[in-house]
């Protein structure tokens, strides 16, 4: 793999301090679980207009603490969604890009993506189909749909991929009782999935066979920091899943991620995060695309990951110890020599 089709020059994004649009104590609040999110934490930290979704979430969590606002606030609806679709803008801007798009499947063309109220559903419209015929994204007032809505954000092209994928197998199939390998390799990504990025393919190779000294430990000192980006790494790790980042919440060791393993030139650990960001998105949604495409595709080829052991993730797991539990860092399946 070469460096030639990294972006030859760093995007720009939307600057931290744009206004918070359109909100106010009469556009309502959002219930306390907001409140407990640590936007510092390093799992956050590659998430696209954190800092923007950060401070608009701060202000309409914080208008539940002021007693003189009690009989103004009351909770309307689709405040993520305005959250969400101001991010969105902004973000286009920076990057001098046009607002994304879903991928056309079937029949239906391309939809320009925004993000609406959980409302506009109609009754007994499938979620997926509602996406990729109209583009809308409904929301809810949550923090499930708000770390959906920062995915978006981040992997735009591969959560399209995903959709398309899910319409095109609900053609088929239609909406039953089981889901069907293709749809329940997607949903296990969607929900649970992280994407190991690495210039060094032996430590992807490693991860995939649970060979955690190889992969996490031996070569600690060449993962990324996230909040200390350093061009000499070799590999990094970044949360797709939205339901995990719900569940980081309250981080607990035995959570685990399936991920996939994408290998890249090492000039990939000199870009900025937000470039970073838009390169993986393609790179991603290109993995995915060819995963989804095989006959025999299952959620097992997407590899366990315990999250937390992730280095610079957890403090705890500077000490090599950490990594002796054996319930959270299994031998697992091993990968048969051919």
């Amino acid at each position: 793999m070469t460096a030639t089709d990294l972006p030859a020059k760093p995007y720009s994004t939307a600057s931290s301090e744009a206004p918070i649009i359109s909100l106010s104590t009469r556009a309502g609040s959002v219930d306390k679980s907001f409140a407990k999110i640590d936007w510092q934490a390093p799992w956050l930290a590659h998430l696209q207009q954190l800092d923007y979704i950060n401070r608009a979430i701060t202000q309409l969590s914080g208008l539940n603490n002021e007693p003189a606002q009690t009989d103004k606030v009351e909770h309307t609806p689709d405040i993520l969604a305005k959250v969400l679709n101001t991010a969105l803008q902004q973000q286009a801007e920076g990057l001098q890009q046009s607002l994304p798009q879903t991928k056309p499947a079937l029949n239906n063309q391309a939809q320009t993506l925004q993000f609406v109220s959980q409302n506009a559903l109609p009754e007994g419209e499938a979620y997926e189909r509602f996406i990729a015929t109209t583009g809308n994204i409904p929301t809810r007032d949550n923090l499930h749909d708000l770390f959906n809505g920062s995915i978006w954000l981040t992997f735009p092209k591969t959560k399209a991929l995903l959709n398309y994928y899910h319409m095109a197998e609900i053609a088929q199939q239609g909406i039953g009782a089981s889901r069907g390998r293709v749809r329940d390799t997607i949903t296990v990504f969607d929900e649970n999935g992280a994407v190991l990025v690495t210039s060094e393919p032996r430590i992807g190779e490693a991860l995939i066979n649970f060979d955690w000294q190889a992969s996490l430990i031996e070569p600690r000192a060449q993962w990324d920091n996230p909040q200390q980006l350093n061009s000499q790494s070799r590999a990094a790790v970044y949360v797709f899943g939205h339901a995990l980042l719900e569940q980081l919440i309250k981080p607990r060791k035995p959570l685990c991620a399936h991920s996939i393993v994408i290998l890249v030139p090492q000039d990939f650990f000199a870009l900025p995060l937000s470039a970073r960001m838009v390169y993986l998105d393609g790179k991603i949604a290109q993995y995915m695309d060819k995963l989804l495409s095989q006959d025999n595709v299952t959620p097992r080829q997407l590899a366990p990951l315990p999250i937390l052991g992730v280095p610079h993730f957890w403090a705890e797991n500077a000490d090599m110890s950490f990594y002796e539990d054996n319930y959270v860092f299994r031998h697992g399946r091993r990968q048969k020599k051919k």
